[in-house]
């Protein structure tokens, strides 16, 4: 599904109507009956209110609101809405619904002030369902302190809050919250999801996200950079892999890390490539680290030494052809050997690189840019806020305000797939593509997820490779796209697996190795989605 900015949405509308003969009341119909049909089947089902408060702001995000109210009242449901500013700032949509509104029963308070509508959630009911209706996607911070006060009544007193479209006090673009906003349970978002719903404030804001079908015709969405990473994008995995294949036909992928101490995050890298159906794994790892490493491998897995004298060196480079894909960086330390290391397998690999934890600490854009350009194969750097920012030379903050133009500057400039990883992780292509994976899951916020993300993306990266793969039975990997869907596919069984860990054992209880126990659970997940 496409995400859009708040330029793009009106892009849409515009089109829609000036091509297709769509209008405004159009638009508010069609969001009236789906908006009124989630509340009732997803809140209402749920919960007994003697009365659904709608707050209703001055433009046509309260003309959604009433629509709503209008086919809630219609199904026999109280509804009772607050009208925030005079009828003198109503937009002529709004002034509609309004008279229309009144006519089927909705009942219409017109607030003098704040006190008005606490005086109302002290004095009433115990439970309160509040449709924020009082600003869209046009809002611009900060909010006046009329509303601002307005915001803090609704938070302390809501038992459920529905925005529509968008929190009030979150900008559409940046998810900005610049003092305060509403605190959402569900966002409708009208037409499309907006950037704004998954980038910083706006991500924690918006609650579960459910997307309202405006009426728009399928010409006007179609488009753009951004979407969403879904299930049913990945449809036809694996079709081609025969029962009676050997182990080589899965490829071989190459596992580097590991300093002492750090063993673990490349024994979790290891195994997670395993786990992922590749058909050989090596993990390789310092002199120093080698005992410890060993000592707690699986055997399934083979090891072998990084080399780090001249001859030894050059002896590796000339056998790195037998691997099908590199991960290099869980635990490796930040020695200047991992530097070394790291850009001699970039230099001398032509075939996919997934760069993780301290390979990427150990680059960065501004000395190492033409060299990840240059790269014949495939390079996916994986990092986490903070590792992006170093890497960009920028602050935390900076990232997390504009974490999508940072990315497409960063895939721009080094030609790489960049997985920036976090509770909403986005998937830059050299292609220009964003895909927004958004599902957070705070039993992932435990050492070693990445490293089971790096293990993984190694793994299908190495069965995706050219030679690997049956195009004429794989409906996945196909064409010039094996190695972005082989990304997709790790990025979506990371997350299925964490989801049903999380499920199984309780977030608390959750580790990174949980994550690969469930990579089954969810291979089976995709395997039943209705595609």
């Amino acid at each position: 599904m496409r995400v859009v900015d708040k330029e793009e949405m009106r892009a849409i509308e515009n089109q829609a109507m000036e091509e297709h003969g769509f209008n405004v009341d159009l638009i508010l119909e069609n969001v009236g009956m789906r908006g009124a049909d989630f509340i009732e089947h997803v809140v209402l089902d749920n919960h007994d209110f003697e009365e659904i408060v709608f707050l209703i702001g001055q433009g046509n995000n309260g003309a959604d609101a009433l629509a709503i109210a209008r086919h809630l009242r219609n199904k026999g449901m109280a509804c009772r809405a607050f009208t925030l500013f005079p009828e003198e700032d109503f937009t002529p949509a709004l002034l509609e619904q309004k008279r229309i509104a009144e006519k089927f029963g909705v009942k219409f308070t017109e607030l003098s002030g704040t006190d008005q509508l606490k005086a109302y959630f002290l004095q009433t009911q115990e439970d309160y369902c509040v449709i924020d209706g009082i600003l869209g996607i046009g809002f611009r911070a900060p909010l006046s302190n009329y509303l601002f006060d307005i915001v803090k009544i609704v938070n302390d007193h809501a038992t459920v809050v529905i925005s529509l479209d968008i929190a009030t006090g979150v900008e559409a673009n940046s998810g900005t919250v610049n003092s305060e906003a509403i605190d959402a349970d569900y966002t409708l978002a009208i037409g499309l999801p907006k950037t704004g719903h998954y980038i910083g404030e706006g991500a924690k804001q918006s609650g579960e996200i459910a997307v309202l079908d405006a009426g728009f015709p399928a010409a006007t969405m179609e488009g753009g950079d951004k979407a969403l990473l879904l299930a049913e994008n990945l449809s036809g995995i694996y079709e081609g892999r025969s029962k009676f294949a050997h182990k080589n036909t899965f490829g071989h992928s190459l596992v580097v890390g590991g300093s002492p101490g750090m063993t673990g995050a490349l024994i979790m890298a290891s195994e997670a490539a395993l786990k992922v159906g590749t058909g050989l794994v090596t993990a390789a790892t310092w002199n120093e680290s080698y005992p410890e490493a060993t000592a707690r491998m699986i055997p399934e897995i083979m090891t072998g030494l990084v080399p780090t004298e001249r001859d030894d060196v050059e002896d590796i480079i000339r056998v790195l052809e037998r691997y099908d894909s590199i991960v290099i960086g869980p635990g490796m330390g930040r020695s200047g050997k991992t530097r070394s290391t790291v850009v001699k397998l970039l230099s001398n690999f032509a075939g996919p690189v997934a760069v993780d934890a301290d390979g990427i600490n150990a680059l960065s854009l501004k000395e190492d840019a033409e060299l990840l350009k240059s790269r014949k194969g495939a390079t996916i750097l994986t990092p986490h806020i903070g590792e992006f920012a170093s890497f960009m030379g920028v602050s935390n903050e900076e990232v997390l305000d504009n974490p999508i133009d940072l990315l497409k500057e960063a895939v721009d400039k080094t030609n790489s797939c960049i997985i920036l990883k976090g509770a909403c992780s986005f998937l830059g292509f050299p292609s220009g593509e964003i895909l927004i994976n958004y599902f957070p899951n705070d039993g992932m916020a435990s050492g070693g997820s990445g490293d089971v993300l790096a293990g993984m993306l190694g793994g299908l990266l190495a069965q995706a490779a050219p030679d690997k793969v049956d195009k004429k039975k794989s409906g996945f990997f196909t064409d010039d796209t094996m190695y972005n869907q082989a990304i997709c596919l790790g990025v979506s069984i990371h997350t299925l697996a964490g989801k049903h860990a999380a499920l199984k054992l309780g977030p608390e209880a959750m580790t990174a190795r949980s994550i690969t126990e469930h990579i089954s659970d969810a291979f089976l997940e995709l395997a039943q989605v209705d595609l």
